[in-house]
């Protein structure tokens, strides 16, 4: 049997030779670098950032600067009282020129000023969730997928390997074809499964190449056809996952259950919004002007004024017929967001008990399989022995092939499944970002 591993390196180089090595740690560095998704999302976040001061919030006064110029030319005829005489002026030109400075500040309208601060702080903070939502499910998926990666490939592998075992086979039979000691039915039956071996082999390539493709994608890799060759030979599997510490950092950092409490605190900043109405509000202004006009007949040819003005507002709205309405509506959004929570609570504890479930029985199953493989290649071993001591027929040599190629089979799929299992555990404990460390 040993002799039969000399012929896989030459086929797997061919396949892997213009492959791009990355560790996952590589690929989710790059990825998140190029992600447009994840730089849409930050972009979302710098504005929620911009958003979040007290001068948005309209706790900050404002200062205008305005000028103006006006002019007019106007005909008059008076009669005088005195004797009756007209006194005609034409063409009269007046001017005005004014220029101010401006502020106006509102010292107190309800709290709502503080209840609008408070409102940009949280959606401040949804921003930053929302990216780490995007970030988390992003590493999810390309994690998931490089270990794809690493299980096409591995499954390659084992069809290439059972391609050489059909590959010596054939060369076995065909000569003692030659010499007369097997049949034409043996070769033809040989050349068979090593064609249908063959042809395993070229469709697993293409499994491969579609991999890469999604690697590529996700990646926001603009050469789709780039090659890709994972640095794990192996799924590697995290050992030592607590439930109880699961759990605890489910209910602590989840990103979805962060951002239900986030919107129950919205929720409750809107209804203080609403009932600030309620209150008095107080509004000062003061400003600084200067006027200059010029006369085009009058006793005075120009005047100018100058100097500081200033006010305060106060007053209250007595009667709004809407805002026991807004009220009552904005009671039962806090209602509507308190459940929510609940509700996502329970969800995604079942999904915790799922994950978990199958989880733990993947990894009994695991041990199953290891033995499993370990029978199937002793059974492969002593099955090639008798083989080529003419004791064993081709059809009973086969499903010796076949016993072993399944039992790889069924290992590599019980690792995969665990690796999501895995995956999926970590992002809804709010702790995927290991993945990067």
């Amino acid at each position: 049997m040993k002799k039969l591993y000399i012929i896989i390196p030459a086929i797997l180089c061919s396949t892997f030779a213009a492959a791009q090595t990355m560790t996952l740690k590589e690929c989710l560095e790059k990825g998140v670098n190029n992600s447009y998704q994840i730089r849409l999302v930050k972009i979302s976040e710098e504005k929620a950032a911009n958003n979040d001061s007290w001068s948005y919030a309209g706790g900050m006064p404002s200062v205008n600067i305005s000028g103006g110029y006006s002019g007019s030319v106007s005909n008059s005829d008076v009669t005088l009282a005195s004797d009756g005489s007209t006194v005609s002026n034409r063409d009269v030109f007046d001017q005005t020129l004014n220029a101010s400075v401006r502020a106006d500040w509102t010292l107190f309208e309800g709290f709502s000023i503080q209840a609008t601060r408070n409102l940009l702080e949280e959606m401040h903070r949804q921003g930053t969730i929302r990216t780490r939502t995007a970030l988390e499910d992003y590493i999810a998926s390309l994690t998931s997928e490089y270990y794809n990666l690493v299980r096409q490939t591995i499954r390659l592998k084992n069809l290439e390997y059972a391609a050489a075992l059909s590959k010596e086979r054939l060369r076995i039979v065909s000569s003692r074809y030659d010499m007369g000691g097997d049949s034409r039915l043996d070769l033809k039956q040989a050349q068979v499964y090593f064609n249908a071996d063959s042809a395993r082999s070229l469709k697993q390539r293409e499994a491969l190449a579609s991999a890469n493709i999604r690697i590529n994608r996700l990646m926001s890799n603009q050469d789709l056809t780039l090659v890709h060759h994972a640095a794990d030979t192996a799924i590697n599997l995290i050992e030592g996952l607590d439930y109880q510490t699961l759990y605890d950092d489910m209910m602590a950092t989840n990103a979805s259950l962060l951002q239900a409490e986030s919107n129950r605190s919205v929720a409750i900043q809107d209804r203080k919004t609403v009932q600030s109405r309620n209150y008095p509000y107080l509004r000062v202004n003061a400003a600084y002007g200067l006027t200059h006009s010029i006369y085009g007949n009058s006793v005075n040819s120009d005047r100018t004024n100058w100097g500081p003005s200033f006010g305060a507002t106060l007053g209250m709205n007595l009667v709004n017929g809407r805002q026991r309405t807004q009220e009552r509506n904005a009671l039962l959004d806090i209602m509507s967001a308190e459940t929510t929570v609940e509700q996502l609570e329970l969800h995604l504890r079942a999904n915790l008990d799922d994950f978990w479930q199958a989880y733990r029985n993947n990894l009994l199953l695991l041990e199953l399989q290891k033995q499993n493989l370990k029978t199937a290649q002793e059974t492969m071993e002593i099955a090639q022995e008798r083989y080529m001591l003419g004791n064993l027929s081709g059809i009973e040599m086969r499903e010796a092939q076949k016993s072993l190629l399944d039992a790889e089979e069924s290992l590599l799929q019980v690792e995969y499944d665990i690796k999501i299992c895995e995956i999926s555990l970590l992002q809804i404990s709010g702790r995927i970002l290991k993945y990067m460390e």
